[in-house]
C-alpha cells in the first residue's frame, strides 16, 4: 500500500507519525508560505479548487499570492475528508468545530493541533486497531485527555466531530480502493 500523509500527496514516514504538519510547516516559516502551485503540488488539487473554496468562504482569503499556515491546514483538513463526505458537510462540520473561518478566536481547536491529532488517530487505526469503531472513540479521547482548557470545557461536541472525521477518511480510502477495483474489472487490466 503506498500510504500518504491524510490530506497530502506526500508519502508516510514515521517522522510524520506523531506531528504529521512538521513536515510542512518549515517550508511555510521559511518562505513566508506557499504559492498556489506549491500548494496544488503538496495536496493534489488544481488551484481552481482551492480558489473556488476561497471564495465560497471555506478557507479564509489569502493577503498577497502565498498560502499561509492557516489557510493550508484548512485545506489539508477538507482535502483529506472530501472523499467521502461533500464539500457543504465538511464546511459546516469545520464551522460547528472553530466557528468562523476568518476568526480563530472562536476556535475550539488550534487547526494544527487539530491536524495532527486526526494524523496520530489514522495512523494508529491504520497500524493497530483496523477502524473498529469502539477503538476509534477510545483513541479520540485518550489524544483528547491532555489537550487545553479550551478543548476540554468543548470536549464532546469534538470527540464526536473527530470520529466523523476518521471515519470519513477512511471511508474516502477504502471508496478510492474500490473505484480502482472497479477500473480493472471495466478496463480489463
Amino acid at each position: 500500500m503506498n500510504r500518504l500523509i491524510p490530506g497530502t500527496t506526500l508519502k508516510y514516514s514515521e517522522a510524520a507519525r506523531n506531528e504529521a504538519f512538521s513536515l510542512i510547516s518549515p517550508v511555510l516559516e521559511m518562505t513566508g508560505g506557499i504559492t498556489l502551485s506549491q500548494l496544488s503540488k503538496l495536496t493534489g488539487l488544481e488551484g481552481s479548487t482551492i480558489q473556488n473554496w476561497i471564495k465560497r468562504g471555506w478557507v479564509s482569503a489569502t493577503k498577497g499570492k502565498k498560502y499561509s499556515q492557516q489557510q493550508v491546514l484548512r485545506i489539508l483538513l477538507i482535502n483529506m475528508l472530501r472523499g467521502a463526505m461533500k464539500l457543504e458537510q465538511i464546511a459546516s462540520l469545520m464551522e460547528y468545530i472553530n466557528g468562523d473561518v476568518e476568526d480563530t478566536s472562536d476556535d475550539i481547536i488550534d487547526e494544527i493541533q487539530l491536524y495532527n491529532i486526526l494524523c496520530r488517530i489514522i495512523f494508529t487505526a491504520e497500524d493497530e486497531i483496523a477502524f473498529r469503531p469502539e477503538a476509534v472513540r477510545t483513541l479520540i479521547s485518550r489524544e483528547l485527555a491532555d489537550c487545553a482548557d479550551q478543548v476540554r470545557l468543548n470536549e464532546k461536541k469534538l470527540r464526536d466531530s473527530m470520529y466523523v472525521m476518521v471515519m470519513a477518511y477512511r471511508s474516502g480510502v477504502l471508496k478510492a480502493e474500490m473505484e480502482k477495483g472497479l477500473k480493472k474489472i471495466f478496463d480489463g487490466e
